[in-house]
């Protein structure tokens, strides 16, 4: 009754938008927001020990490590950024959003989408280096050189995200502004308009090929060169031990991009077919890549265990 009196009232709708947990499961909400909340403590509290090793351990500031704490920057603002609204909703059933509030959340949403796109391709590069050029990795990848390349990665995903919350804002939103999950994403918005969308449309589209088509097409091509590069290696033995350092990049790749494609395949050819399918296929694209990719390469770097890093700092009996 009250989605449906929110609904019906025109005014309501040009101002606030209806965010929804999980459609026909509002029953069971607070149980659902027990995984919810477990994601959001393993997400922040990986990504921020991750950073909190490789700021204290100076062994660790190489490249291949600033890459790495720029890739737990990046997801510890995407679950930040998702956080407030999604368990608002599960747990205390908040689902008011003013367009203002949704736009401000859009806009972090995916900038930092694209940052991440973006610091995934310069982790591709360094392992192509690191490979390809061993002599050369330390002259090519200096710090200030590193330093660069992340400031362009963040004002990439500013520079081209920019605009998205201002071509919504000039929409008309007179339709039942109820919104299939607990976050605000631009290709959702656009759907909710009832003036002329094609310009916020076609920059939409423009924003998803120069970033995450892009940059998983390069990330692609590092990976042909490199295997072209390991596959002349005469050795056994040093063509396992160099596929070996790309492992985390790879699954943090896959967790990055595979959820995004299934999540566009369902949208374009099974909307009306599997709505729950494309709901959960959301959540998973935005929840958990900054979960699992702490755990990935604290699992696989000797240097970022994080329990042997935890039992280093216990005190020791007998001391």
């Amino acid at each position: 009754m009250y989605m449906m009196s929110a609904v019906n009232d025109t005014n309501f709708n040009s101002a606030m938008f209806l965010l929804t947990g999980i459609p026909g499961q509002e029953d069971i909400h607070l149980w659902i927001s027990i995984p919810f909340c477990l994601v959001y403590v393993i997400s922040v509290v990986g990504n921020a020990v991750i950073l909190f090793i490789i700021r204290s351990d100076t062994g660790l500031h190489e490249p291949m490590y600033i890459f790495l704490s720029m890739l737990a920057v990046t997801d510890l603002g995407l679950s930040i950024a998702t956080m407030p609204t999604t368990l608002g909703t599960f747990l205390f059933n908040a689902r008011e959003i003013s367009l203002d509030a949704c736009f401000a959340q859009l806009f972090f949403i995916h900038s930092l989408s694209c940052t991440e796109s973006s610091v995934l391709l310069l982790m591709a590069f360094d392992r192509f280096i690191a490979i390809s050029h061993p002599l050369r990795y330390a002259s090519i990848l200096t710090l200030p050189r590193i330093a660069k390349m992340g400031l362009v990665c963040v004002l990439r995903g500013v520079a081209v995200v920019f605009p998205l919350p201002f071509l919504l804002k000039r929409s008309q939103y007179c339709q039942a502004n109820v919104l299939s999950r607990s976050y605000c994403l631009n290709q959702e918005i656009i759907k909710m308009a009832c003036s002329d969308i094609r310009v916020s449309s076609i920059y939409g589209f423009f924003v998803t090929v120069s970033t995450a088509m892009l940059d998983s097409l390069l990330i692609l091509l590092s990976y042909v060169k490199i295997l072209k590069t390991v596959l002349s290696i005469a050795s056994h033995a040093e063509c396992v031990r160099a596929l070996s350092t790309c492992v985390s990049h790879f699954c943090a790749v896959l967790l990055f991009y595979i959820p995004g494609i299934g999540l566009s395949v369902v949208q374009r050819f099974g909307n009306s077919s599997f709505p729950l399918l494309q709901i959960l296929i959301g959540y998973v694209y935005q929840l958990v890549p900054p979960m699992m990719n702490p755990i990935v390469y604290s699992l696989k770097s000797k240097h970022l265990r994080i329990r042997d890093r935890v039992l280093q700092l216990l005190p020791h009996k007998g001391t």
